[in-house]
Order: C-alpha cells, then sequence, then structure tokens
C-alpha cells in the first residue's frame, strides 16, 4: 500500500530527475566540426565550362524521365550551361554501356550520366542485366579515363523506384548528376597537379655527375700493350 506521502515523494523525485536531465541538455556546445589532419584532393561542386553526357533508357520512362530531370537540374544549379548537356536515349538499361563508352571515347565530355531503371520480375532476367549494366558502366569509366555516374536504380518493387524518383528517398538522378561533377572536378585537379611536379626539372646530384664523367667500360682506357704491338707492325 502506498500513501499519499509516498506519490508526493515519487512525484518529487520524478520531478527532479526532469530537472537534473533539462539542466544537462542546457550545458551541452556545439563543437565544430573536425577537420582532416592531412590535406587531400577534392572535386569541388562546380561545373562551369565542363560538358555532360546523360545516357537515358526509355523502358520504365516513368521513372528515368524524371531522373533525368533532376539530373538536368542538379547539372545548371553547380554552373553547367544548357549547351555543355548532351542527351542520348537508348531502348533499355542494357545498352547504357555501349551507348556511354562511345561518349567517352569521343573525348568531348568531362563526366558521363547514366540513368535507367530495373524493377525485379518473375525470372532470373533482372538479375542477368543488373549485373551486365554495372559491369558495363564500370568497365568504360576506367579503360577511357572519364568518370561515369550511376544513375540506375535496381529495385524490387515500383514503389522503391518511385520513393528514389523525387518522393521520400530523395533523387537519384540529382545524386548521380552531383556524383559526375565532382568527379570531372576532381579529375581535372589531379592532373593539374601532375602536370605541375612533371615541369620541374630536379637538379643531378654531383654523384651522379662525377660516375658520368668516368669511363663507363675498360675499352674506354687507352691500352698501352695494343698501341706498342701497333708500332711494331708499322
Amino acid at each position: 500500500m502506498t500513501t499519499l506521502d509516498d506519490d508526493k515523494v515519487g512525484n518529487s523525485s520524478r520531478a527532479d530527475w526532469r530537472v537534473g536531465v533539462t539542466e544537462k541538455k542546457i550545458q551541452l556546445k556545439a563543437e565544430s566540426v573536425p577537420e582532416a589532419a592531412l590535406p587531400g584532393l577534392e572535386g569541388k561542386l562546380d561545373a562551369t565550362g565542363q560538358r555532360f553526357a546523360i545516357v537515358v533508357a526509355r523502358f520504365n520512362a516513368f521513372i528515368t524521365e524524371r531522373l533525368l530531370l533532376s539530373a538536368c537540374d542538379g547539372l545548371l544549379r553547380t554552373g553547367a550551361a544548357k549547351k555543355d548537356i548532351d542527351i542520348a536515349r537508348v531502348p533499355g538499361a542494357f545498352e547504357i554501356p555501349l551507348a556511354a563508352r562511345t561518349l567517352a571515347v569521343t573525348g568531348k565530355y568531362d563526366a558521363i550520366i547514366c540513368i535507367g531503371c530495373l524493377l525485379r520480375g518473375d525470372t532470373a532476367h533482372y538479375d542477368v542485366i543488373v549485373n551486365e549494366v554495372t559491369r558495363g558502366i564500370g568497365q568504360s569509366a576506367q579503360e577511357t579515363g572519364v568518370p561515369h555516374a550511376f544513375g540506375v536504380l535496381t529495385c524490387e518493387t515500383l514503389e522503391q523506384a518511385i520513393d528514389r524518383a523525387g518522393l521520400k528517398m530523395g533523387n537519384k538522378g540529382f545524386e548521380a548528376a552531383m556524383a559526375a561533377v565532382e568527379m570531372a572536378a576532381l579529375k581535372t585537379a589531379i592532373s593539374t597537379q601532375h602536370s605541375a611536379v612533371s615541369e620541374k626539372q630536379v637538379p643531378p646530384s654531383r654523384s651522379a655527375s662525377r660516375r658520368n664523367d668516368k669511363p663507363n667500360n675498360r675499352n674506354d682506357k687507352p691500352n698501352k700493350k695494343n698501341a706498342s704491338k701497333a708500332k711494331r707492325r708499322k
């Protein structure tokens, strides 16, 4: 049996506990974001002066068109011009790697954005296409040296695809565009740094110059015996 006094004590202890929690919350302070210990190369989200190609599949156009619009919006927001964005349409996701590779080989584009949508069905067709598309896009990026952004949805249901085409899961087309811009800028930064390092000429050391002055082979030294034999023959 609990008395009224016990209830008051219990309520007071609960009140004190709540006060302590509020005091702890007030004592919390916001800290600054820690900086990296070592500086590294990063690509900036600046697409000014860069050219992009977007390969989009017509299959499941209800989803891919939404991804395409968000990808174009992302490029324009980061400074890309409309004239520097080319769009290539292919029948389905399986044809994306070939079109992306063909565009990358031209050397006109700083990055390629691949957009498609694959939904699982009742057969193994989904697994086969997903593997080939993923492998083809990655292989094209590695062999051509042009960054490829992967914006191909691989979903179990149509609801999952819709959520990733502008609803609660964001828009994967926009994310692919951001990745393309950053990778294109990173590639430019790496090439600029490499060219700057190669232009610097390292002077040869003194020991190396002395070694070069000495004869490398024994045949370089004058042979007194051969010279005396030649005089006798004469």
